[in-house]
């Protein structure tokens, strides 16, 4: 089977320059939705009829292996298929797609290609109870589709019709191109409609058959922001109860976002208003708190992210314990049982087993060793302006309050700094070293007062 995918049109009702089959779902091109149920198929050939900001289009899936094709200018549905005719095979059966209805499930579409055989014209059409802008799906006393009127070419009884035309359709190639030649765009649009296929290929005998989808909201498109976030909340939903059925305890299904792949072990709990992006996978007995961002990251059994921590770009060990309000960025590695406090930041770092940084810490560019104490208001100096150096922190170091650490710099074994300590200078093992100013009381000092 190849697959037609239509995604020419412009979006005006977006009022985005960022093209409409370009707008996001859970945080992938609408169109990237539809290529992937393509690749479910297992389809032979993809081609894809591009338009309106056709080259952000093409740069955008620019390592996808699919055939262009552009529609210039725009002439409706059927004038689209057309462009596509070139990188058909006429001993296939080609499967028409459409860029902006993202959520179309490959379990639909398999039950239509078998309903289509090899010589049949399969169309997906839904009942609704209100159809007002659908082509209506017209019939004969014997319940056999005849024709596809639209909307506004449709009389008011055909228009009380409920079942309507998805614009989804399995068909012969070679049919399919016999039948594009034929149609005209003697319409209320003057446009090129793909459905009035329908009427040749009953006129030429060819069976016309009907699949209903699995769900209603699979056949749903999007020209409009508001349709565009009511499709984000039913997907994020699907994916929500995907979770839970998997065991996940996924604490409200309506205030959950997933943007990109999610694995979970058992036992895995997620709190209200968490994102996941790119990639996360969380092992078992993982607790997530409430309004977490968790990016391309994997965490370890037993790990724990408190409230409104941010964890991008890392991998932590077994009984971590991450926030509230902390921040993970890219490059860090967490060993077991780490913990990071309110407001600790780590960037580009290793952390080994039982380390803590408890408050108030920037710990970046730095290699900490087991059983690391980080006192708060501590920093890793790591950038001079225009080059960045490492700390190293070794085994059961005990690191006090307000200490700075300009890098690149050593601190040995079983080292102990002094709470206001600017440390420039490696520290030797199993010493304390501390660096601050001698404190003095001056008797008499008054303090200033405002001149009137």
């Amino acid at each position: 089977m190849e697959v037609v995918i239509l995604a020419a049109g412009q979006g005006k009702r977006m009022r985005s320059v960022l093209p409409k089959v370009l707008q996001p779902i859970a945080g992938r091109p609408m169109l990237g939705h539809v290529v992937a149920t393509a690749r479910a198929l297992q389809a032979s050939r993809i081609c894809v009829v591009y338009g309106h900001g056709g080259e952000a289009v093409r740069a955008r899936f620019g390592d996808e292996e699919v055939a262009w094709a552009l529609q210039e200018p725009q002439l409706g549905t059927g004038h689209a298929v057309q462009q596509a005719l070139p990188h058909l095979s006429d001993g296939e059966t080609a499967l028409v797609l459409y860029g902006d209805v993202p959520l179309i499930g490959a379990a639909t579409l398999r039950r239509l290609q078998d309903a289509a055989g090899n010589g049949r014209l399969a169309l997906l059409t839904v009942e609704l109870a209100d159809p007002t802008g659908y082509g209506r799906i017209l019939r004969n006393a014997d319940g056999k589709v005849v024709r596809i009127v639209e909307q506004k070419d449709a009389s008011a009884e055909e228009r009380r019709v409920r079942e309507v035309n998805t614009g989804i359709l399995v068909a012969p190639v070679a049919r399919l191109r016999d039948w594009l030649g034929r149609i005209g765009n003697d319409n209320a649009q003057a446009e090129y409609y793909l459905t009035d296929i329908i009427g040749l290929a009953v006129a030429d005998g060819v069976e016309v058959v009907t699949v209903q989808p699995d769900a209603v909201w699979e056949t749903l498109g999007v020209n409009s922001k508001p349709q565009l976030a009511e499709l984000e909340r039913i997907h994020q939903r699907n994916l929500a109860l995907r979770l839970m059925e998997e065991g996940v305890t996924v604490i409200d299904p309506a205030r959950i976002d997933v943007r990109g792949e999610l694995a979970c072990g058992r036992d895995v709990e997620i709190d209200v208003n968490c994102v996941f992006e790119g990639r996360v996978e969380l092992a078992d007995d993982v607790r997530i708190g409430a309004n977490c961002v968790v990016r391309n990251a994997r965490i370890g059994a037993g790990t724990r992210l408190a409230p409104f921590s941010h964890v991008e770009d890392t991998v932590t060990g077994r009984e971590c314990v991450i926030g509230p309000y902390a921040r993970t960025r890219p490059g860090t590695t967490l060993g077991d049982g780490v913990h990071l406090g309110n407001f600790v930041e780590v960037k580009n770092s290793a952390i080994a087993d039982h380390s803590k940084a408890n408050h108030l810490a920037y710990v970046g560019d730095a290699d900490v060793g087991q059983r690391v104490n980080i006192g708060a208001g501590t920093i890793t100096c790591n950038y001079d302006g225009a080059n960045k150096f490492r700390t190293v922190i070794e085994d059961d170091v005990f690191i006090g309050s307000d200490t700075q650490l300009v890098a690149p710099v050593r601190v040995g074994r079983g080292a102990t700094l002094g709470a206001g300590t600017t440390l420039t200078k490696d520290a030797p093992p199993e010493q304390l070293t501390v660096s601050r100013a001698r404190q003095l009381s001056i008797a008499g000092w008054k303090r200033p007062v405002k001149k009137k």
